[in-house]
């Protein structure tokens, strides 16, 4: 996935001060402490997907406990008799998530500007979602993927506020409305708009389930209002369940019953959101299928149980001092973990797994809790409980006073906002990945050029190289394999040898006729050094992007390698390369970036690409660096594969990354460019051990 997710929002709940455990009328009991559990749940996931999975349904918990909330809000203003009173609604909403949400933006603007500014990408498209709340919207239409860990954004989480602020802004008119249709919030009335807000919800979770395609990116419906705002209507339709009138126990059932089936129901909903969240993924067609409203129907179980203080043992751990600090903090711990992680995860460096990978959660958890805990104390309540034009005049009055601290904080702060300002004006538009990458893949098509004017490959008129690629088709967006051209390929390869030329003396494994490729090796130059004349490379972006160094360290070497490719792609560009004469002794596979074997026929498609290069060819495959939850059980399916094969080596590039820290972009992907040079030293480690 991606990795991020959503972000909590505390609805009009009043937030007490946990040092004297005050509770105000309003408050209900146990709900932050079910935002404490969705927003560790969220960053737990952004921090250890491997290990927390399905984390990212603390989303959900907020939607759910936000639908709630604003409901009973809503509802207690309209039996109250005052109305719904909508712009007070909305200048409180306002004050409640703007401030944070500006500090935010600027403070981890200028740090992602200071520290690495490839996390920069799209941030005048992103700031302008978050002011405007149509972030989940403006994502969608510009082809972002929530769940590409070698894409990160910024600011990716403010995809669910604004939703949130969506259905802050249409919902008291809608709630409004149903309850004029309705007559009023007597019983029967109340139970048919929850009925039918409850439908609405159940359309909504249909919609996902429908216009989710299993293996498409998922962020369509992921990040889709209509697809996504069923736990935000499940909410809703509770509050308007439960507002002023007593629970009723169904026909037939006592009344200790009821009371029983209330204290477990609770519990249910714990155990059954800790399985999903220990278990689902966000790959699985599951999941968009049923598991994320499922996990929203466990959230509403534990919402109901706290509305009723139902049962006390689990209040009492919700209501824990810690619990409630992080709860009421939720939403500044939200905002601020996931550019602080990326942040620090970019100025550290530090390769997944390798000995010092630590550093990036420990470092960046102190960081968000602070940052969150500075902001709630010092921007956020003053806001909240005063407003803006009182703090406002207040900040001026600092200004024009005699404490020079409080003008050097406005200077400071002016130069913030400017800093900010100008970052997102000068922000790249794309990042130095991609830059290395395309400059690679048209140092391979000038190669390939070279090479075919002046025949050192055996390149014919068409201007194929040797791996049978026409130089015309390597854009580095295109992803099909059908894009290379095997038909203009001379067979011979660099040192004008063809290795699939036959030897009428020879038989090969399969009993034909043909020549000793194991004897030709991977080719030496006159002093003999290794110049990668025998050897040809087949790859995704890794290996186009290490092409530069590679071409320095192996002069002949023939590459053809492009971004997005994946194992179901390598079986047809190695035949049609065979069928053009282009495989030499040794062959080097780089494939798996993007989503190693977790693709339907990924293994068979490996071990198919195997069978055709043959056994009487030598076979180096690296090992796959990265982030996504699945990398490690991609490289030991890959290594289990190689193991049964003899010609068949691995090249453990994953495990001398996580030695090496500082090879990698800031993607934590692709070798960055002193990467790329040890990436060709350690595949000439490999060629050396295989022509000794």
């Amino acid at each position: 996935m991606t990795t991020t997710t959503s972000r909590p929002e505390s609805g009009e709940q009043t937030a007490p001060d946990p040092t004297t455990r005050r509770r105000t009328a309003g408050h209900i009991r146990g709900l932050d402490g079910l935002r404490a559990i969705a927003v560790l749940a969220v960053i737990a996931y952004h921090l250890w997907p491997a290990a927390v999975p399905g984390g990212f349904l603390g989303v959900d918990v907020f939607f759910v406990v936000s639908g709630f909330l604003i409901t009973t809000l809503l509802l207690r203003r309209m039996g109250g008799g005052g109305g719904l009173a909508l712009r007070d609604f909305w200048v409180r909403r306002a004050r409640r998530l703007l401030p944070a949400l500006a500090l935010v933006l600027v403070v981890g603007t200028l740090a992602a500007r200071l520290v690495e500014p490839d996390l920069l990408v799209g941030v005048r498209r992103q700031w302008l979602g978050a002011w405007t709340f149509s972030t989940n919207w403006l994502e969608i239409a510009a082809g972002s993927s929530y769940f590409d860990a070698t894409q990160p954004e910024l600011f990716q989480p403010f995809w669910s506020l604004a939703i949130e602020e969506q259905f802050y802004v249409l919902w008291p008119l809608v709630l409004a409305g149903l309850v004029l249709a309705a007559g009023a919030l007597h019983r029967h009335g109340g139970r048919s708009i929850a009925i039918a807000v409850g439908g609405a919800a159940v359309v909504s979770g249909v919609l996902m389930a429908v216009m989710y395609t299993p293996g498409d990116d998922p962020t369509r419906v992921y990040y889709g209002t209509p697809t996504h705002a069923f736990g935000l209507l499940a909410g809703a339709a509770l509050a308007i369940a439960v507002t002023g009138r007593p629970a009723a126990a169904p026909a037939g059932a006592s009344r200790s019953d009821l009371q029983a089936l209330t204290r477990a129901l609770p519990v249910v909903g714990l155990l059954v959101l800790a399985a999903l969240v220990a278990l689902l993924r966000d790959d699985s067609s599951f999941t968009y299928r049923g598991g994320i409203v499922l996990g929203s129907l466990a959230a509403l179980a534990l919402v109901a149980g706290c509305a009723s203080e139902q049962p006390g043992a689990l209040l009492k751990v919700l209501e824990l001092r810690p619990v409630v600090w992080v709860g009421d903090r939720s939403y500044g711990l939200y905002l601020w973990h996931w550019p602080v992680i990326l942040v620090v995860g970019a100025a550290f460096g530090d390769a997944p797994g390798s000995p010092l990978w630590w550093r990036v959660p420990v470092v960046a958890l102190a960081l968000s809790f602070g940052l969150a805990h500075l902001s709630h104390r010092f921007v956020e309540m003053p806001v909240r409980r005063d407003g803006f034009r009182a703090v406002a005049a207040r900040a001026a009055a600092a200004l024009r006073g005699p404490r020079p601290g409080a003008r050097l904080a406005g200077v400071l702060a002016t130069v913030l906002v400017l800093g900010a300002v100008v970052s997102v004006a000068t922000a790249p538009a794309v990042t130095s990945t991609q830059r290395a990458i395309e400059a690679a893949q048209r140092e391979i098509d000038r190669r390939a050029q070279e090479q075919a004017g002046d025949g050192t490959t055996g390149g014919d008129e068409k201007g194929t190289d040797s791996t049978g690629t026409d130089p015309k088709s390597t854009d580095p967006k295109s992803t099909d394999p059908k894009d290379t051209d095997p038909k203009g390929t001379d067979p011979k390869g660099a040192d004008g040898q063809d290795p699939d030329a036959k030897d009428p003396d020879a038989t090969d494994p399969d009993g034909e006729q043909g020549g000793d490729d194991e004897a030709a090796g991977p080719g030496r130059d006159a002093q003999g050094a290794i110049d990668g004349s025998g050897v040809v490379g087949f790859g995704d972006s890794v290996l186009s992007g290490a092409a530069p160094a590679l071409f320095d360290a192996f002069p002949k070497i023939a590459i053809d390698a492009k971004p997005i490719r994946k194992w179901l792609d390598a079986p047809a560009i190695v035949r049609d390369a065979k069928d053009a004469g282009g495989l030499r002794p040794v062959v080097v596979l780089n494939f798996g970036t993007n989503g190693g074997f977790k693709f339907d026929g990924s293994r068979e498609a490996f071990e198919e690409t195997l069978d055709i290069i043959g056994p009487e060819r030598q076979v180096l495959v690296l090992t796959v660096v990265g982030i996504s939850y699945w990398v490690d059980d991609a490289n030991a399916e890959l290594v289990e594969i190689a193991n049964s094969r003899p010609n068949v080596h691995v090249v453990d590039w994953h495990a001398y990354v996580a030695k090496h820290p500082g090879l990698l972009h800031s993607d934590k992907t692709h070798p960055n460019m002193e990467g790329i040079v040890a990436f060709a030293d350690l595949l000439r480690e490999a060629l050396e051990k295989l022509d000794s």
